[in-house]
């Protein structure tokens, strides 16, 4: 278990070095796979490539069941009409839910001896050369480096949001 010291300075520390040219499929789940750099704990020049998938489901649409009662805790009476609204016109709202059903897939790892910098340069070029549009190239911490992985699913969902709910209105379904 990592400490929540450890835990936020992998938040604060990752980032994405180049992220897959599709988003999040409305109507399917989506394969990502990655390249995860990282820096190995009191070592010069030795550094972890990880490679391999992460799936995420598609997401679903949530609607408010009408006959729901709210919970408006500290507002006045007026909170109180607002959800009598809210019942009456439950059918216009909607919440896109991204189940966070997140399914890693194998993952293999090398030890190059370069640097960091050099190591996500290079890959970044190999990545863009090969054109795969579902590939990303996170630079992450090493002992929490499925923290970065999630952190950079977790950010694709909050990227592909936007598509999504158009796709929906799209087809009539929001």
């Amino acid at each position: 278990m990592l400490s929540e010291d450890d835990f936020n300075y992998a938040m604060d520390t990752t980032r994405v070095l180049r992220e897959p040219d599709r988003r999040i499929d409305t109507f399917g789940a989506t394969r990502f796979e990655f390249h995860l750099v990282s820096e190995l704990m009191d070592s010069v020049h030795q550094v972890r490539v990880r490679a391999g998938s992460i799936e995420a489901d598609k997401p679903r649409i949530l609607r408010p069941d009408p006959g729901q009662d709210f919970n408006f805790e500290g507002f006045g009476p007026e909170a109180g009409q607002f959800g009598d609204w809210l019942r009456a016109n439950a059918t216009n709202i909607a919440f896109l839910k991204y189940g966070f059903q997140f399914k890693r897939g194998e993952v293999s790892e090398n030890i190059v001896h370069e640097s960091m910098e050099q190591v996500c340069h290079r890959i970044v070029g190999d990545v863009e050369s090969a054109g795969n549009p579902l590939m990303a190239v996170i630079a992450g911490v090493d002992d929490a480096w499925e923290v970065c992985l999630l952190k950079f699913t977790v950010e694709m969902v909050a990227k592909s949001q936007g598509i999504n709910i158009f796709d929906f209105k799209r087809r009539g379904l929001l």
